[in-house]
């Protein structure tokens, strides 16, 4: 299991809820579907019209331990890693991943863990409107949504092992993001939901082309009551587990999760954070 970090001089931690707005898609009137994402040649083109909502983000700052990825969705867990500045690309490939795979399968009991793609963030919120080259600038995602749709996990795991795909599908796999900050987080914090809060029927596949894999992603219709949650200030030794997808149907399956603005902390730097996406298979 995750070890969390203990409170403060052993006293009541003060929370920092933040009454702010988060992105949803925003539903046409003619029922088409999503724009296409695409990425590649070093830019982003994403032209989903997106609206506004009113949401408290609680702070579950010394309750960590009362989330878990099969309750909720999403895990805290206090890791130290060796890496600090993440700006050497092959270090992050050897070292780093190394680290990732083994805090997994040590969390969720899998026997393998591997890490398709990673994405550093140094850029501005609006970096998507940057034009070309904007991925040199990438920035935090201000949109709700989930990595992959259930359809959608399952063209990354065949993308992935072409030759074992018809005999993983047959026992459990998950994808889970680990979400890290490189400096400690003032601005843009990410919030992510209780799965137990969006039914299915929020979520609408969404088609995003990476290079050369076509997947799928969804976007959110808006609803009230959905439930979102952070922890405040979280530190390069605060490590975010966010699942995007498990074939388990008994558990949390997904987790929406969105960057959104703290107004105490809109003046702060771009903030800075890696996200490193696995494919996690069990033996059984």
């Amino acid at each position: 299991m995750c070890q969390t970090a203990p409170a403060v001089n052993g006293g009541q931690i003060r929370k920092h809820h933040v009454a702010t707005t988060l992105n949803y898609w925003d539903v046409p009137r003619d029922g088409s579907r999503p724009t296409p994402i695409f990425i590649g040649r070093g830019r982003i083109t994403n032209e989903r019209p997106h609206r506004a909502h009113n949401f408290v983000v609680i702070d579950i700052s010394g309750d960590e331990d009362k989330y878990s990825l099969d309750s909720h969705g999403f895990q805290y867990c206090h890791h130290e890693s060796r890496e600090k500045d993440f700006t050497d690309d092959q270090a992050i490939r050897s070292a780093y991943y190394e680290e990732c795979e083994q805090l997994l399968k040590k969390v969720t009991g899998a026997g393998r863990v591997h890490i398709f793609n990673h994405k550093v963030r140094r850029g501005p919120t609006q970096w998507h409107h940057l034009g070309l080259n904007n991925l040199a600038n990438r920035g935090p995602v201000t949109r709700t949504h989930v990595d992959q749709s259930y359809a959608g996990a399952e063209l990354r795991l065949r993308w992935e092992f072409p030759n074992e795909a018809d005999e993983l599908v047959k026992r459990r796999y998950q994808i889970i993001n680990i979400w890290r900050p490189i400096e400690t987080i003032l601005k843009d914090p990410i919030a992510v939901a209780d799965a137990d809060s969006v039914p299915d029927l929020d979520l609408i596949g969404a088609e995003m082309t990476e290079d050369d894999f076509k997947g799928e992603s969804w976007v959110v219709r808006h609803r009230p009551d959905h439930r979102w949650y952070y922890k405040h200030q979280m530190t390069p030794q605060d490590v975010l587990l966010i699942k995007c997808f498990d074939s388990d149907t008994s558990v949390a399956r997904r987790s929406l999760h969105s960057a959104f603005e703290d107004p105490a902390h809109r003046d702060e730097k771009s903030r800075q954070s890696i996200e490193v996406r696995c494919l996690v298979c069990y033996d059984a």
